[in-house]
Parts: structure tokens; sequence; C-alpha cells
């Protein structure tokens, strides 16, 4: 019979990944690759939509603002309803709301009937991408925790590439709204599939006192060769009776909270900034169109492989440095930018290393803010963190065209856009002094 009693996130810890949990985080990256292919089509059919119903550009701001309206309400809305009724019912539902609305969608009669509807698919899709993260850090061993949870949120990235590609041909053949229902397809099916294969958090069933048998069959999956008959589970920590809301203001977490919005608020302002505006700003520079979106798209090709470098350097040193250094570095590829606007060449390698830095680092930073928040508040923690995030990315999007309007020099502009991303590398460096710090007085306290 096994020692009494388990805390599962030890044993999560010690085990070597199982093809169980690596299930869980292919899963959780079809949830995100959708999420990112559905938070792009209305980018990708907004000429298609305009075209047939003879709308002018200012016609379309309210169908992006709703979209990102929606993002922002989702996340502050099923994160607590996370850490109250479950990591896998909330996602699932987010997954399966978000896809009736996109279908919903297609079948759109005017522009204000579509930005209803839009505003209810950002909703769900707001829900989905923290859940996702959050269910697969719960499901990772801590030596590899970082690097799992970057690759796994590459599908938001491949997921907008995909969709691009995808739109283009389905908008040819079949028109705008195809892309709708594709979209919609997609999360309905694989929402169902989840029903099914995808587990509960274990760590989220031991806080909820949830059936010890439950938490027992997936450990089981996690080591079939442990002998779990009889065992008793636990987190190493007391169920919390506040509301999760109110437990991400506790001493002990308040500080932490507040740097990771401003470090979200910052990141998300400008990669949304940069992913609205750059081929904009190119093309006043004198770039042709094709060499704008080529350059544009290193962007992203830098995004998703500095995720998977900073995970893998996270799981290694100091995951706050890590991050710290990246978002400075990123400030200082921004910046060169502008005077490189007019070299295709040269401005692709700043892009790059722009994306590498700046997006990575906020994939990085999802990673470690489901690490940092326990278990009892860990899906709100990271979705607020979001949320506020896209308040940030409203910001960018807008504030590309106050730039504009100032006339400023491309220098003077991008050096402007790469300042919040210092800012950015600031919070994290303070947030990881302070933790350092009262990791040292809980050494000394235990002496």
């Amino acid at each position: 019979m096994p020692a009494n009693p388990i805390n599962v996130t030890a044993f999560i810890d010690r085990h070597r990944i199982s093809p169980f949990q690596m299930m869980i985080v292919v899963l959780c990256f079809l949830i995100v690759a959708i999420d990112g292919f559905d938070t792009a089509a209305i980018g990708f059919i907004a000429p298609a939509i305009r075209a047939e119903w003879s709308l002018t550009p200012a016609h379309l701001a309210p169908l992006f603002g709703a979209g990102l309206a929606g993002l922002m309400a989702g996340a502050f809305l099923f994160g607590p309803l996370a850490d109250k009724f479950g990591r896998k019912t909330i996602l699932i539902f987010s997954v399966l709301f978000f896809g009736v609305a996109s279908l919903a969608s297609a079948w759109s009669m005017d522009l204000w009937h579509l930005v209803a509807l839009r505003f209810l698919t950002g909703l769900g899709l707001g829900g989905a991408m923290p859940n996702a993260i959050t269910l697969t850090s719960e499901y990772c061993p801590d030596s590899r925790r970082s690097f799992l949870v970057t690759t796994m949120f590459c599908g938001f990235t491949l997921g907008s590439a995909l969709g691009g590609l995808a739109s283009a041909g389905l908008i040819e053949a079949f028109g705008w709204r195809s892309v709708l229902v594709v979209g919609g397809v997609m999360p309905v099916v694989l929402g169902v599939i989840l029903i099914r294969a995808l587990p509960e958090s274990v760590r989220y069933l031991v806080m909820a006192g949830k059936s010890p048998e439950r938490v027992a069959a997936s450990l089981q999956r996690i080591a079939p060769h442990e002998d779990l008959r009889g065992a008793t589970f636990n987190v190493a920590m007391k169920p919390s009776t506040t509301s999760p809301v109110r437990h991400l203001f506790k001493p002990e977490l308040l500080r932490g909270t507040l740097l990771f919005w401003v470090t979200f608020f910052m990141s998300l302002l400008v990669i949304y900034l940069l992913s609205s505006w750059l081929p904009t700003l190119l093309r006043t520079n004198g770039l042709t169109l094709r060499n704008a979106a080529i350059v544009t798209a290193m962007f992203q090709v830098g995004g998703t492989l500095g995720a998977i470098v900073l995970g893998w350097l996270m799981d290694r040193f100091n995951p706050h440095y890590v991050l710290a250094t990246a978002y400075v570095l990123a400030g200082v590829c921004v910046a060169a930018v502008g005077p490189l606007a007019s070299s295709p060449v040269l401005a692709s390698v700043a892009v790059f290393w722009a994306g590498f830095c700046v997006s990575g680092g906020q994939v990085g930073a999802n990673a470690l803010s489901a690490e940092f928040y326990p278990t009892d508040c860990r899906a709100t923690g990271v979705s607020w963190a979001n949320g506020v995030g896209r308040m940030g990315s409203v910001v960018g999007s807008v504030g590309g065209a106050s730039m504009l309007a100032m006339g400023w020099s491309m220098p003077a502009l991008f050096a402007a856009i790469g300042v919040p991303a210092v800012l950015a590398g600031f919070t994290m460096l303070t947030l990881g002094r302070i933790r350092h710090r009262q990791a040292a007085l809980a050494v000394e306290a235990a002496a």
C-alpha cells in the first residue's frame, strides 16, 4: 500500500513526462490553434465584408473592437469560473461557445448583427486561451513546465498563420462567410472530442475536494507502475475560503499581481501596435506592399521561435531575469526598426528579433503567471492578467493612428514604440527580485 498522503504536485514533478501528459499538451495546442484561427479570421475577411456591404474603413472599427472587447470580457469572466467549477468544464464550454458564435456569425445579415456575434465569439475565445495555459501548466513537471507551456502556446501563432492561408482560398471559392463556418465547425468538433479525452486538473480536483478516484485515475496514467490504492491526496495548501479574485490581492500576491498586469499591458500594447500598423508604417517609408508583408511576417516567425527558446531558457535559469532581458532587448530591436525601415533585409532582421523577444516574452509571461499563482486562484490570475493585457492591445491597435498623425520621423516613432517593452522588462526584473527576497526570508524562517 502506498504511503499516505500523496502530494499531487510533487508526484507530477518527480515523474517523467508521460504520453498522457503529452496528449494534454497536444489537445491544448489544438485549442489555442483554433483560437488563433478565429481571432485572426476577422482581419482576413474584412476586405470582402467591406466590399459586399459597401462599408467605409470607419465602419470596420467597431467590428475589430468588438472582438477585442469580447476577448477582454471573456478573460475576466471565465477565469474565476474555472477556479470554481473546474478548468475542463469552463475550457470545453468556452470552446463550444466560440464555435457556435462563429457559426452564427456566418449568417449575419448586417454589420451590427456581425459586431454583436463577434463580441460573443471573442467572449469564448477570451475564456479558452488562459484556461488552456492553466490546465497545461498544472499537468507539467516543474523542470519542463515553461518549455511545454510555451511550445503549446505556439499553436496560436500557427493557427493565425494557417488561417491566413486558408482564408485566401476559402474566400475566393466560397465567399467570406465560409471562413466563419470553418472557424465554427473546428471548435465544435474539437469540443466534442475534449469531453471524452481531456482530463480535469488533478490539482483542482484535490483543492475542490472532488472524488479521489478521479485523481488516482489521472495520476495512474502518468505513472502506471505506481500503486495508488487507498492513497489520499493533497496539494500542500489549504483551500481558500475567499473568492479567487480577492485572493489575487492578498499581501503575498498583491505586488506580483500588479507587476504581471503592467507587464501584460505593456507587452500586448507593443505586439498589437506592431501587428496592426507595421505594414502601414513600412509602406509610408517607401517599401513595396510585398516587401512590407514579408517584413511583417518575420514578426510572427520570430515570436514562434522566441516562445520555444525562451521557454527552454526559463526552465534552466531564473525565468524572471530571462524575460526581463528579452523585453529590454525587444525595446532595442523595435527602436532599431526605424533607422533600418528603408532596407527590407535589415528591417526583416530587426523585426524578427523584435518578435522573438516581445512575442516570445509574452508567451513566457503567460507560463510564468501560471507558475506564480497557487492552485485555488491560478485560472483567475492567468485570465485577469490576460484581461488587463487586452486593454493594452486596444491601446496599441488604436495608438498607431495617433502616432502617425503626429508626423514623427521613423526613428522617433519606433523608439517610442520600444519604450513599453523596456518597461515590461523592468517589471519582470522587479518581480524577480521580490520573489528572491521572499524565498530567502522563507529559508531563514524555516532554519
